[in-house]
């Protein structure tokens, strides 16, 4: 299958998601809203869980990606940290998924793949990788203060020890999800990443 149809399907569930539970989400509506038969959907991703597997995955994938442009949007360190603790705290209020995979409290309307691989018959490669293990919110904290230390430790970019900068990038991260729990008041994310990160780290 062309990768493009598999992302029609993915957005067809995803889009079935936002309307009712995945309990009530059908195989054979999620083929009809992508254009495709049944049988092409179970092709793809081998059962509902392969799909709901799948679309954690490419949600998990969108929110990295998403790290990496906040990561990438600004040359200071702390306007940096500051746009990805944005990015985490917006994306995670707009998408269901992100933010039961970010907090690991996964509602009943939700699917909820087991976070540690299933065996795999698929021949198809993206298909593959969905049944690998999915990330868990210690996880994401891990991926994303690597990547942040990974930009910020580049030539330039910084003049502190990569301990301390790789706590400095942990507290951010954990702060963002802080306020995925509980949204911050007046000043936002932005004004407690300011405030919490030591002047002389970044």
């Amino acid at each position: 299958m062309m990768p493009a149809a598999r992302e029609s399907l993915l957005d067809a569930a995803y889009t079935a998601l936002a309307r009712r539970p995945w309990s009530a989400v059908r195989m054979v509506d999620v083929a009809s809203a992508a254009g495709v038969s049944r049988q092409t959907l179970y092709n793809e991703f081998g059962s509902k869980e392969g799909l709901a597997r799948a679309l954690v995955r490419r949600e998990a994938d969108g929110y990295l990606a998403g790290v990496e442009r906040a990561l990438a949007t600004h040359s200071d360190a702390r306007d940096r940290l500051t746009a990805t603790a944005e990015w985490t705290a917006a994306t995670a209020r707009e998408n269901a998924l992100v933010r039961a995979m970010l907090t690991g409290c996964w509602s009943e309307r939700l699917p909820s793949p087991t976070l540690s691989a299933v065996p795999s018959s698929s021949a198809v490669p993206a298909q593959r990788r969905a049944d690998g293990p999915l990330p868990s919110p210690g996880d994401f904290v891990a991926m994303v203060r690597d990547r942040a230390v990974a930009v910020l430790s580049k030539p330039g970019a910084v003049k502190s020890d990569t301990a301390d900068l790789a706590r400095s990038c942990e507290l951010v991260v954990r702060l963002a999800l802080s306020c995925v729990a509980a949204p911050p008041g007046e000043g936002g994310v932005a004004d407690l990443v300011r405030t919490a990160l030591p002047r002389q780290v970044v």
